[in-house]
């Protein structure tokens, strides 16, 4: 096995577990390892700290698949890391409150740069890294194995695999084509997915828990409901007994599905908008009119990229949560969420703040948030915890 040799005192992070070797760690590469092949991992004095999939073109040069010493990586040790993924969904697998949830978690199910996403009987896959890519065939045909379904379904087009040397690919892996839409279940809605064309593999999955929780806030109240994509957080609201949902998004597209997603569950657009348009001008429009609402979701996309981008993606939290607050009656809530992984939680909490402050409103924190239970993140990996929220309440 060819090996990588870390340059001194560099060795630290592996040894407490963190998954990530970035390429100015990294000493020397002994042999000549291709994209996505393993790769023995050595500290200086040369220790064996474990073993990871090599990835030349990225900054992050090795993601360990082991830190076990005496492990070979091969097609039984993919498919035993397939079926101890699905093993610890066996909860969702047997709940009938949803029949749509992440299979597997990337890193946080020891597989770094894997998503497999369950709808109904189709299962979506993406495969972001060199490693995933080299061992795609065996996870494949362990999907087959433990999770039978009706198709799989691929969707790597994630812009990490630019960063690793990896074009873009999309298409049926096995089974049968997946239909236009998929009819979802959560805890009382429904759901219509795009699994081909839809934002990642064609739901936000990540947000389940917390459409259920916010929904529990939304009787009676007028709800507006900021990057809306298809009207997951506005429908559970209609569901829970909200007078009214504004959906607003930038993609008509998204806001059609939207709309056959509301009829879908109250049968009737009586009480929906559906506005397109750039959020920040839309909520900026309305706070010049003067327009209040009792319930303000947002849930904007990840406004950063990398560390340089940070800054400026905490003005644009700012900016959507001053905004946010103006918006909203006394009394009313706010649910607020940031899906870059490089905003940490208290981060955001500031960011949040200081928008209460220049808004000028008493705000009580009511709950943080965080991507559902079947997403989550290694304990020596906080980079894998990316989705945070707080539930709001103003005065």
């Amino acid at each position: 096995m060819k090996e990588i040799v870390l340059n001194p005192e560099r060795e630290f992070s592996v040894t407490r577990r963190h998954p990530w070797i970035f390429s100015g760690a990294v000493a020397a590469v002994i042999g000549e390892p291709q994209p996505g092949e393993t790769v023995r991992v050595v500290s200086d004095a040369g220790t064996f700290l474990g073993v990871g999939a090599y990835s030349p073109a990225s900054q992050i040069r090795v993601r360990m698949w082991t830190f076990a010493t005496d492990i070979d990586i091969d097609e039984s040790f993919i498919a035993e890391r397939v079926a101890r993924a699905i093993g610890t969904r066996a909860v969702l697998l047997a709940e009938a409150g949803t029949n749509a949830f992440r299979l597997i978690n990337a890193e946080a199910d020891g597989m770094p740069g894997v998503v497999v996403d369950k709808y109904s009987e189709w299962l979506v896959c993406q495969f972001t890294t060199a490693g995933a890519e080299y061992w795609k065939s065996a996870i494949v045909e362990a999907l087959r194995v433990y999770m039978p379904c009706c198709g799989i379904y691929e969707r790597s087009e994630a812009d990490v695999r630019k960063h690793e040397g990896l074009s873009d690919t999309v298409g049926l892996l096995a089974g049968e084509m997946p239909p236009e839409s998929i009819e979802i279940t959560e805890y009382g809605c429904r759901y219509l997915v795009d699994v081909r064309c839809g934002q990642k593999t064609g739901f936000y999955l990540d947000q389940r828990d917390n459409r259920r929780t916010v929904a529990l806030y939304a009787n009676g109240c007028e709800v507006l409901n900021a990057f809306s994509y298809t009207g997951g957080f506005g429908v559970a609201a209609l569901n829970a007994g909200a007078s009214s949902v504004t959906h607003v998004d930038i993609s008509e597209l998204a806001l059609t599905m939207a709309r056959k997603n509301t009829l879908l569950n109250v049968c009737s657009l009586e009480n929906s908008e559906f506005i397109s348009g750039n959020v920040f001008e839309v909520l900026r429009k309305f706070r010049d009119q003067g327009r209040l609402f009792d319930m303000v979701i947002l849930d904007p996309p990840k406004f950063a990229e990398s560390k340089n981008s940070l800054m400026k993606a905490a003005r644009g939290y700012k900016d959507i949560n001053l905004l946010g607050f103006k918006l909203l009656r006394p009394g009313g809530v706010l649910a607020t969420f940031s899906c870059s992984g490089l905003m940490t939680p208290d981060l955001f909490q500031k960011v949040v703040s200081d928008a209460a402050v220049d808004a000028q409103r008493d705000v009580q924190l009511t709950a943080r948030l965080q991507q559902a239970t079947d997403h989550p993140h290694g304990l020596c990996f906080p980079e894998g915890l990316y989705l945070k929220g707080l539930l709001c309440r103003v005065w």
